[in-house]
């Protein structure tokens, strides 16, 4: 093999390892050291290349599963729906007749308080089992939003003077944190529903006191709502199935709270994010596009549009 031919089949393999067009074949007066040192480059260069790649194929691995998980998730929440929405009105039927009979049978019961007293615990089992018919049939509701232009500051402040008394029983501090105030266009109930239910949900997880605040953070991208409590906290499997239809660590929850939040957030085209605080306590993030969601063509292209 003549020099030329060595020199171009060097400069082939040079480029395939990484070292780019600019590396020559050292002079044989050069040494033995000067190729050892670089081939040593090359090796470095090669190890860099594959970390690199590792890595990368190690994040769209996990993208994928999270995307599978996501996937798997809405096919079990269709199946629930239907089966969950064909319960809660057999339910609700069977509950009128009972709401009935408890009424007369109090007027029967007037100054027995040994019966009064039991009857009392039915009309609570009664309640409670109105307020599980209540959620079964807001998880199920097929019904699109109803886009309106609303006031994030106005929304928050809503939700905090609506469960105020009860955070003041409780010694629980209710903090509303907002980056001045902004309007986005969005299903006004819903959002309020959702809402409600995480702050349900801390002030579930703060029996004893504590805080709970509530953000509105607006930009021209994306815009959210994050819920923090100092509670204690949600353990691994917690972090992973919070948002899941009837699953629930209380032991009279129906599982359905934070499950609607994940369904008002989804129909706004948005994600809930599920963290723990650094300092202790949980946070709930509900992440919303802000720019066109929501909107027609015509009210898009608009002057002023969010």
């Amino acid at each position: 093999m003549d020099e030329t031919t060595l020199k171009t089949s060097a400069d082939t393999n040079a480029v395939s390892l990484g070292m780019g067009e600019d590396w020559a074949l050292p002079a044989a007066e050069d040494g033995l050291g000067v190729v050892l040192e670089a081939w040593k480059a090359a090796t470095l260069r090669l190890e860099k290349t594959h970390e690199a790649l590792r890595a990368e194929v190690s994040r769209l691995t996990n993208e994928l599963e999270h995307k599978n998980r996501q996937l798997a998730q809405k096919d079990r929440l269709a199946d629930l729906g239907r089966m969950a929405a064909h319960i809660a009105h057999e339910l609700r039927n069977s509950l009128v007749p009972v709401s009935l009979y408890v009424s007369l049978l109090r007027r029967h019961l007037e100054g027995d308080e040994q019966g009064l007293e039991i009857l009392a615990n039915i009309e609570s089992a009664q309640r409670a089992a109105e307020s599980t018919v209540a959620d079964l049939l807001q998880f199920t509701a097929e019904r699109e939003p109803r886009w309106e232009w609303i006031s994030v500051s106005a929304l928050l402040h809503a939700v905090r003077s609506s469960l105020l008394p009860q955070a003041n029983a409780q010694g629980v501090q209710m903090i509303l944190q907002l980056s001045g105030d902004f309007m986005v266009r969005a299903d006004g109930d819903m959002l309020r529903r959702a809402v409600f239910n995480l702050a349900l949900n801390a002030l579930d997880a703060m029996p004893r006191g504590g805080h709970f605040t509530l953000r509105g953070v607006g930009s021209d991208e994306e815009w959210r709502i994050v819920a923090e409590d100092d509670g204690p906290g949600l353990d691994d499997e917690a972090l992973c199935r919070a948002c899941e239809p009837f699953y629930t660590t209380k032991k009279a929850g129906t599982g359905l709270g934070l499950a609607i939040v994940s369904r008002v957030v989804a129909l706004h085209g948005g994600d809930v994010e599920v963290a723990n605080r650094p300092n202790g306590g949980a946070r709930f993030t509900l992440v919303f596009p802000r720019q066109g969601f929501g909107l027609s063509p015509e009210e898009n292209a608009r002057p002023g549009s969010p």
